[in-house]
């Protein structure tokens, strides 16, 4: 029986275009330029931030966060940036009586967004900067397992990467949703993979409630 679904954040709840944007601009880079190297880092399987040293080489993230925070130009998401399926799915699932939680590798900056954003929608909001740990180390889904009130084998985990979500979450004992969108999922979704770990594989967040259903009804 599943019993809490769990999802990760970007890619998952929120759409990251205009944030990437907003990095090519901070590195004077076109945005279709950065697009395209971050297009190619994710194909080669490569760790993201290789995308920002390929244009500045010795480039830190976190030293450049604090810099655009400094400069008034702070990475940021708001309502607008949600998929549009988000809150409806959401809804559904309470509705379905499913006990609900967001975690995912984010910043303390991303945490206030989200609890801004979904304090009254979800149960838990957890991040990697809260917990001390990121995906895809196995100490974040422990972190998950020991905040849900369910068994780990009752927990959906929800996310856009093989990699850093359904893979690590599986092997915690997680039931696994791999979402396509974004480019780790467009990119990934073919692969041996990414066709034989998850739980579902949906196109939407909106199919969740239903392959919910017919899992729990298959179990009892």
């Amino acid at each position: 029986m599943i019993r809490a679904a769990v999802f990760d954040v970007g890619e998952c709840l929120v759409d990251e275009t205009r944030e990437y944007g907003t990095w090519a601009d901070w590195l004077g880079v076109p945005r279709h330029t950065f697009a395209a190297v971050f297009g190619a880092v994710v194909s080669q399987g490569r760790d993201y931030r290789e995308v920002f040293t390929e244009f500045a080489p010795g480039f830190d993230l976190t030293e450049q966060r604090t810099a655009r925070a400094a400069a008034g130009q702070p990475e940021h998401f708001d309502e607008d940036d949600l998929y549009s399926d988000v809150r409806p799915a959401l809804a559904q699932l309470r509705q379905d009586g499913l006990w609900l939680g967001i975690a995912g590798n984010q910043t303390v900056r991303s945490g206030k967004i989200l609890r801004a954003l979904f304090s009254d929608d979800v149960d838990l909001i957890g991040t990697s900067d809260d917990w001390g740990a990121s995906k895809p180390d196995p100490l974040f889904f422990d972190r998950i397992a020991d905040a849900v009130p369910h068994e780990v084998h009752e927990i959906l985990y929800v996310g856009d990467r093989v990699d850093n979500d359904i893979e690590p979450a599986a092997a915690s004992g997680m039931l696994t949703a791999l979402v396509r969108r974004g480019p780790w999922a467009t990119i990934q979704w073919n692969s041996e993979k990414a066709g034989k770990l998850p739980t579902f594989r949906i196109e939407s967040l909106s199919e969740l409630s239903s392959c919910i259903r017919e899992f729990n009804g298959r179990e009892r």
